[in-house]
């Protein structure tokens, strides 16, 4: 069981996915936020049965899964059902994430949180032992969104947006990878990160 466990964030298309591919080959568990939250509302879990009954069954489409589309409709147009969706999902989710990371083979697992600073940083996530952040400037961000999605200025400019700001990321890293170049050059980074992880995990208490 993982005794040490690292929370992984970073802003939209700032390299996550990439660098928790490479922890994954290095033998690393990483529990993915996005996957969590997928399995929370699965058709037969608590929190598809509690969105249902605070939203109705209308909720649900007729093979009994979530109707994505009809749920972000009715969270988009009021900030109260938003958050009652919150309330339902992201205590779910984290208890998840936890458990993943625990039960994990190896000295230390990572946790990759997208929204970790939006979601409350620290104060929501206090099992976390240290927090990594990859980082890249926003107008490589815009770039990136541009270039992979296909989608326009301004909605790249409104998807950052709706981001917690770089600045507040950094304020809750412990370790920092910047991402503005070459993804080749994020293996000697995280080979660096992963001795550093292991040789924490060693030093920790049983």
């Amino acid at each position: 069981m993982a005794r040490y466990l690292i929370g992984l964030t970073g802003g939209i298309a700032a390299g996550k996915s990439e660098l928790s591919r490479r922890f994954n080959a290095l033998g690393i568990t990483v529990a993915d936020a996005d996957v969590a939250a997928r399995a929370v509302v699965a058709p037969g879990s608590e929190g598809l049965a509690r969105i249902a009954a605070h939203f109705g069954p209308g909720i649900l489409l007729a093979d009994g899964q979530l109707d994505r589309a009809a749920l972000r409709e009715r969270i988009f147009a009021s900030a109260r059902e938003r958050q009652a969706l919150e309330a339902i999902t992201h205590p779910a989710i984290r208890t998840l994430l936890r458990e993943t990371c625990e039960q994990a083979d190896g000295p230390y697992a990572i946790a990759a949180i997208p929204l970790l600073t939006e979601a409350g940083g620290r104060q929501q996530y206090p099992w976390l032992d240290r927090i990594l952040v990859v980082d890249v400037p926003v107008a490589v961000q815009h770039a990136r969104l541009l270039r992979r999605d296909g989608i326009s200025a301004a909605l790249a400019d409104r998807m950052i947006a709706a981001q917690a700001s770089r600045e507040a990321r950094l304020a809750l890293a412990d370790d920092v990878v910047v991402n503005d170049g070459d993804p080749d050059h994020l293996q000697a980074k995280v080979e660096q990160l992963d001795r550093r992880y292991r040789a924490l995990a060693a030093a920790a208490k049983p």
